[in-house]
């Protein structure tokens, strides 16, 4: 039951109105494989059983007023001594029955099916979020959390509330219509049907005009909901920054626009729904009132009974009581489809990085890393990096420094291929990183970032995220590799302390330490260290080096760097300028080239030597290296 997703335009989520739109036609087809699951027996089965509930509640509901037209008749004739009481004792019995089993096997068809709704609405939901870690950085890079998560909750609720309305209101109401025409065409004049079908007719184009007109307002709606949300969201999950620069009242403002805006489309939502109340309404009072006149008028001339004018009047109250749900039903299921719209959007937007078809697992002999005269551009006027080759023997490290902007992180990305090059070829033990599995790609490297963003859970969690199978033993292990687990004892808590929002409970110094002990528990033959302490102050970052050596004894090690004493024992270190390698060779080497690393080295040193100075005169033991 998998959703083929194709690649379609897509735009910002907030922006509905600016995205390829869907037809209802086109989202009711695209939801229909998640309430006909294939190879799921049991599902199809309650789908079938459900619908055979529905069948025959609606004839013994159709069946009803016919009971009661013989009854009504009976007691006429009982009167004038033409019928027998055991007789109308019987109808009275079947009348009874036919009132009672519509209701019986809607709840049962109701137990039965709701299985199926929830089942659908799961695997919908699961498949939207597999899908969204399919998709690549730019993608993500692109979105906005909050709104993103409002419309995924918003879609996959859609979807069981569309499936639950066709299947309990407006598909039983349908067939009923069908079943009371038919037999009124069967057995009585073909003016009563004209009429009912005139009036369904009517009730539905209206219902379907008015409602299509309407769906601006809800559209409106879910894009200024979107976007307060998204405001919200971003604004407490920055609150320090709001905070530094008291900007509470700004954020306020800009949160109260969205649900101005929001109540504004909502009170014309609500406006508009009370007209379209009213039409449904005057349809229906017509369309009773001449079946009424019509069956009066018969009744005079003597062509119907008492009991067959009761049966029309109550064919026409049961037709119109569910067919004023309809009404309703019809429009929240347009309005559940304008929810789900961003959903499958979602689904159709293809992944930028895709696998190729049987793509083999990347094979680890050496781990050796080559780049071969690699060219990226993140957009075609913005060239990042430009030819560039080199090679990491296994078990070597080679680090890459240079100014901001020169290209040094985009490496670390290409290497986890979350961007695909424009040219040339990244291999790794001679394996094309394009032509293998990006699973098994990403499970031979590990990182470092410099932003360690932890989930909010405890210190445990965030450590065996490296190895979710991992023991605890294993966890310590890792953890006391990276010389955190005596911190970590020392907490009330200990492993189950909860490491707050972005982990901003603990200090860079302590995540950076959770980072490295996630990364020991992976054990991945290839590391990248992207500017791992470069937010760090100077007795910090001393700490977590040790422990960084540690962690790339005997692994191939890519070392993004701006501070240079991090990296002079590395066995080659390559100066980027510009995307291009402008120097390459080891500290010493570049050292005495007297060349841009020299420069770099020169002003980094005089730094430190300053900061030692004011050190010694403050009598502090931590200042904050600036980088290059």
């Amino acid at each position: 039951m998998e959703y083929n997703p194709h690649s379609t335009a897509f735009s910002e989520p907030l922006n509905i109105d600016g995205v390829d739109k869907r037809t209802a036609l086109h989202t009711i087809r695209s939801i229909l494989p998640f309430l006909w699951p294939a190879n799921h027996r049991e599902m199809q089965t309650r789908v079938v059983v459900a619908l055979g509930c529905l069948v025959l509640g609606r004839l013994a509901n159709v069946y009803g007023p016919i009971v009661l037209k013989d009854l009504i008749d009976g007691l006429e004739a009982l009167s004038t001594g033409n019928h027998g009481l055991d007789g109308l004792l019987l109808l009275a019995f079947l009348y009874g029955l036919t009132v009672l089993l519509p209701g019986a096997l809607t709840e049962l068809r109701s137990t039965v099916f709701t299985p199926v709704a929830e089942y659908a609405q799961r695997v919908f939901g699961l498949q939207t979020f597999r899908h969204l870690h399919q998709l690549g950085m730019r993608f993500h890079l692109d979105r906005r959390t909050g709104g993103l998560s409002r419309a995924i909750e918003r879609g996959t609720r859609a979807l069981q509330q569309t499936t639950g309305l066709f299947a309990f209101n407006i598909a039983p109401t349908l067939f009923e219509v069908a079943l009371v025409c038919g037999y009124l065409g069967y057995a009585y004049s073909p003016k009563y049907v004209l009429v009912i079908l005139a009036a369904v007719v009517g009730y539905i184009v209206f219902t379907l005009l008015f409602t299509e007109w309407r769906t601006r307002f809800r559209r409106e709606m879910v894009m200024q909901e979107s976007r307060a949300n998204t405001i919200g969201v971003d604004s407490l999950l920055n609150f320090e920054t709001v905070k530094y620069f008291g900007n509470e009242a700004y954020e306020a403002d800009r949160y109260n626009d969205a649900l101005v805006h929001y109540m504004g489309a909502a009170v014309k939502s609500q406006n508009t729904l009370g007209l379209l109340n009213g039409g449904q309404l005057l349809v229906r009072v017509v369309c009773q009132l001449a079946i009424l006149v019509l069956a009066i008028h018969d009744y005079g001339a003597g062509v119907i009974t008492t009991g067959e004018l009761v049966m029309l009047n109550t064919f026409m109250l049961q037709l119109f009581i569910p067919l004023g749900f309809l009404g309703s039903s019809y429009r929240m299921i347009r309005q559940a489809l304008v929810d789900m719209e961003y959903m499958f959007q979602l689904l159709d937007t293809a992944p930028e990085i895709q696998d190729q078809p049987n793509a083999p697992d990347l094979s680890i002999k050496t781990a050796s890393v080559t780049f071969d005269k690699v060219h990226f551009n993140y957009a075609p006027e913005r060239q990042i990096i430009r030819g560039i080759s080199f090679n990491i023997a296994a078990g070597k490290t080679t680090a890459v420094v240079g100014a901001s902007g020169a290209g040094k992180s985009t490496l670390a990305r290409l290497v986890y291929r979350f961007y695909d090059i424009q040219s040339g070829r990244i291999c790794i033990d001679g394996q094309d990183i394009r032509q293998v599995s990006q699973t098994s790609l990403r499970a031979a490297i590990g990182i470092v970032p410099q932003d360690t963003v932890l989930f909010n859970d405890t210190i445990a969690y965030n450590i065996r995220y490296g190895k979710p199978t991992a023991t605890d033993a294993e966890v310590e292990a890792a953890a006391a590799t990276a010389s955190i687990h005596d911190f970590i004892q020392s907490l009330p808590l200990g492993y189950q302390t909860r490491v707050g929002e972005r982990g901003l409970k603990l200090s860079g110094g302590e995540k950076q330490r959770v980072a490295i002990a996630r990364t020991i528990l992976k054990n991945p033959p290839i590391l990248v260290l992207d500017e791992a302490t470069s937010a760090l102050d100077i007795k910090t970052e001393r700490e977590i080096q040790a422990a960084l050596v540690e962690v790339a004894k005997n692994r191939t090690t890519l070392v993004i760097a701006h501070r240079l004493s991090t990296i002079v024992n590395a066995d080659e270190i390559l100066v980027l300028e510009q995307g291009q390698i402008i120097e390459r060779g080891t500290h010493n080497q570049l050292v005495a080239a007297a060349g841009s690393y020299a420069q770099m080295w020169r002003r980094q040193k005089e730094a430190a030597d300053e900061i030692e100075k004011i050190q010694h005169l403050l009598g502090v033991e931590e200042l904050t290296l600036p980088s290059t």
